[in-house]
This record gives C-alpha cells, structure tokens and sequence, in this order.
C-alpha cells in the first residue's frame, strides 16, 4: 500500500513539474511561446488571435500561445514576472516611461541580432530611436497615432473658419483665434482632456522647437523649460483663463470623459489620439458630422512626438530567436496593416503606410497617414527616472498652470529646479 502510493505521489509531482512554468518546450520538443497582448478593442483583438492562428498553423514546431493583458496594470504585473522568473516571451507594451527601465534593469533581450534585414530597412530610423536604450534595440515599434483634432464639421463649417489640412495647417497662434470665434451660445471652441498632461504637451511642444530634456556631454540629461517649451502650455492656459474658449473643467478628463459633450455641441473641437475615432464613430448619434484635423504647427511644422506601441522579447526567454521569427511574421507588411486597422492607429512600418485602406478619405485616415512623417521618438522616450519625474514632479505642476493656480515662472521652477533633483538621482 505504502508502494502504491509513494508511485502516485511520484506521479502526481511530475504532472504537476510538467504544467508549471511559461514558454518552454511542449511534446516531442515542440516549443511553446507566450505572447502577451494589449490589445484590447474587439477589432484589434480579433486581428491579434487570428494572426496567431495562422503562424501555429503554418508552425506546427513553435506553437504561440496568446496570453491577454491589459493596459491598466501591464507595467506592476511585468515588473513581478520578471523578477519572478515568468515573463511571457513576446511582450507587447507602450511606452511611458517604463520601457527604458526595463531596458536598462536587463529584462529585455537585445534584438540588434535577432531581428531581419528586412524588418530594420522597413521601419524608418526614427522609429528605431524610441527603443533604443545605451546600445542595445529593446523593441519594435509597430503602431503609432499622432494627435490630432476631433472637430464638429458643422459648428465650423457655419463659422466660416479656414479649415486646416496637413499641407496648410493652423499655427498655434491661428489656432487660438480660431477657438474664440468658435466660442459662444453655450460652445467653448476646444476641450482639453489633460488628466494626464505630460506626454500631451511635451510631444505637442516639439512642433514649435520644444526640446525640454538636453543630453549633455557626459550623457546626463537636465531639464530646460525654454520659449520653445512655453508655446503649447501657455496657449492652453490662455485659451482656458484669458479668452475663455476651452472649457476648465475637461482639464481633469480623460479622452473619453469629453466625448458627450463634443456629441452636444458643448465643445467644437477636442484634440486626441488618432484612435479615439473609434470611439467615436461607435458611439456619435446618428446624423453627427464629424472630421479629422491635423494639430497646429510651430516653427518647427506638424512635427510631433509619439509613444508607439512596441514588441519585445524578454531576456530570460530561452527561445529568443523563435520568438524574433514570429515577431517578424506579426509585422509583415499586410500583417502590420490588419493590426493597424484593428487599432485604428497607423503602422510605423514604409511598405504597410502605403496601403490604400490607410489612404482614404473616411474617418479620417488620409489625415493621419500623411502626419506620419512628422513624427518622432518623444522627448522623454530614453530619460530614465522620467516615470517619477513626469507623477511626482510635472503632471502636478502642470495641471496647477492649467488651472491658473501658478504662473509661467513658477511652472518653469517647478519643472526645472524640482525636476533636475529627480533626474539626478537615476544619473549618478
């Protein structure tokens, strides 16, 4: 008796050994790869899983297996699977303000060997910038989406506005003549959804020559809050506290916090994701007419700053080029297209920006398309450190200039005298 038990005992350790772990070898030596996805909107959902079908039936040696995320707690659920040894193997992220830690703590793999030539060619360089962290490339950015304005095609078409297009758009100072004249009879002429002001107004400031974070020669970064910076910021604040032509109390909002009010009338124009058009377009009321615009320019044009959306690997991954080969088969050109189109964001790849289905006219697509040469790595994309600088440090400052509660010097302060105490302490 004490024999046959002892042998189901044993029995039962090594199914338990057998289920146990992530990623790793299946029957007969198969390998099994997690993929760990954020997508989220059904669409983008749809496309992921059906993308994954198709690489495990044309692979029947390297199954993938496709793992949900979410976006409201990916960075502390990664940051436990790395320390604990369980990482997925393919991971799916956005930058801000994480990556570069990751990158920098060892837990992504260095893809400058594991990736195709063709990949590399396909992706423009600076795409590349905005994962690469020291010497290594800890991503690749796959999706992006500019901001640009949400308008109320009737409220301008009735104020005789000039409609702004990517070949001739609104400088910033245009842009805040044209919010008064939009204002009035219960219409503020913009919304401002800046619950989380920082990425907004720094990837915005670089079209008038905003740079805030310099490198120096030693390759420490300080923060300068210079006139180029002071363009974006100070036209929101007048805009809200001078002329009264956008609304107060969207500034605590997030994107989707505007919406029924844009749906109104109460708004005429709210800047935003390229996404949020699906939203958007799911969920305007019948007759509403709505088109895309492309953000002011500066002096330094429609450039931008983007976050795209990125593909790693992880460095304890013991399959790391297997898991390149299905990164690489993710982002085929028609397959960046289908992935682009679920998320209703632009692929940062040059042979899946040419599809047609990106290029027309509805909902917007042409805008957006033709904004994709403009944009570039965010300014914050490698300072480390940034993460606690950007909560404990700009989003407070930031969203007390909005408010009207400091003025311009004590913002500058603030970022700058505060800020470079932050930064000092991950440049040591």
């Amino acid at each position: 008796m004490r024999a046959r038990t002892t042998t189901l005992l044993l029995a039962l350790v090594l199914l338990v050994s057998g289920c146990a772990g992530g990623g790793g070898d299946g029957d007969e030596g198969r390998i099994t790869l997690r993929f760990q996805s954020l997508a989220w909107q059904d669409e983008s959902v749809r496309a992921n899983k059906e993308l994954v079908r198709e690489w495990n039936a044309a692979h029947p040696d390297v199954r993938v297996e496709y793992v949900q995320g979410s976006w409201d707690s990916v960075h502390d659920q990664l940051l436990t699977s790395f320390e604990g040894g369980e990482a997925p193997d393919i991971i799916h992220d956005a930058y801000g303000g994480y990556l570069a830690d990751f990158a920098y703590g060892g837990y992504l793999a260095d893809l400058t060997e594991l990736l195709p030539a063709r990949l590399k060619s396909d992706i423009p360089q600076r795409s590349w910038e905005t994962v690469t962290f020291g010497d290594g490339v800890h991503g690749v950015p796959f999706l992006q989406e500019p901001r640009v304005l949400i308008a109320n095609a009737t409220l301008l078409g009735k104020s005789g506005v000039r409609i702004p297009t990517p070949e001739h758009p609104w400088s910033w100072a245009e842009f805040r003549q044209v919010t008064k004249e939009l204002s009035g009879d219960g219409t503020y002429g913009v919304a401002w959804p800046l619950k989380e002001p920082v990425s907004a107004t720094l990837n915005l400031s670089l079209s008038a020559g905003g740079k805030l974070f310099h490198r120096g020669a030693d390759g420490k970064v300080t923060v300068r809050f210079e006139a180029g910076d002071q363009v974006v910021p100070r036209t929101v604040h007048d805009q809200v506290e001078t002329d009264h032509s956008a609304s107060p109390t969207t500034l605590g909002s997030g994107g989707s916090d505007t919406l029924p009010g844009f749906f109104a009338g109460t708004y005429a124009m709210v800047p935003l994701g390229f996404s949020y058009r699906q939203q958007i377009e799911q969920q305007a009321p019948e007759g509403f007419d709505w088109q895309v615009l492309p953000a002011p320019a500066g002096a330094d044009g429609l450039v931008q700053g983007v976050s795209p959306q990125t593909l790693s690997i992880a460095e304890d991954s013991p399959h790391k080029r297997e898991a390149a080969a299905f990164v690489d088969f993710l982002l085929q050109p028609d397959n960046m297209v289908r992935l682009a189109l679920g998320d209703w964001m632009l692929p940062t790849g040059e042979q899946a920006l040419k599809d047609p289905a990106l290029h027309t006219s509805e909902r917007g697509w042409a805008t957006g398309t033709a904004l994709a040469a403009h944009l570039r790595s965010a300014p914050a994309q490698s300072v480390r450190g940034y993460a606690e600088w950007k909560d404990k440090v700009a989003t407070p400052a930031l969203q007390e200039y909005y408010s009207g509660a400091i003025d311009m010097a004590g913002l500058r302060h603030r970022l700058e005298e505060d800020g470079n105490l932050v930064l000092a302490r991950y440049q040591r």
